[in-house]
């Protein structure tokens, strides 16, 4: 994952990540649904990258989608990088962090708001900023 301003090592990033965290942000894993702390957290402030603190998400763009991880309806201009990805067989759109290249989820084309957007993310590749 290189080709980011914020470059670390793997090790550097066992270090400072819990397993979880390691293994969705470095690893591209996923967490079971309705498992993650910010799947039903709707305070006011900011969702960073937990990886590198980059503000990621808006609490106003928050929605409960029912899919069982966070849901947001836009990201915060130019802090996403979006990525094909055909796993799993599926065709997706990959969201990572465009600071650091931390896998978040996926964004889908199904939202119920104006723009039509689901950006679904991993509780665990995020932190909050009241």
């Amino acid at each position: 994952m290189s080709n980011y301003p914020l470059n670390k090592s793997t090790d550097e990033w066992k270090e400072q990540l819990d397993e979880k965290a390691f293994d969705i942000l470095r690893k591209k894993g996923t967490e079971y649904p309705h498992t993650g702390i910010y799947n039903l957290h709707f305070e006011e402030g900011v969702y960073q990258c937990k990886g590198c603190k980059e503000s990621l998400f808006s609490s106003d763009s928050k929605f409960e989608s029912g899919c069982g991880w966070p849901s947001f309806s836009e990201a915060k201009e130019g802090k996403i990088r979006y990525e094909s990805d055909s796993s799993h067989n599926m065709i997706r759109i990959e969201i990572l962090c465009s600071n650091c290249g931390g896998h978040l989820g996926h964004v889908f084309p199904d939202g119920p708001t104006a723009t039509n957007r689901r950006y679904c993310v991993n509780s665990a590749s995020l932190d909050f900023k009241a």
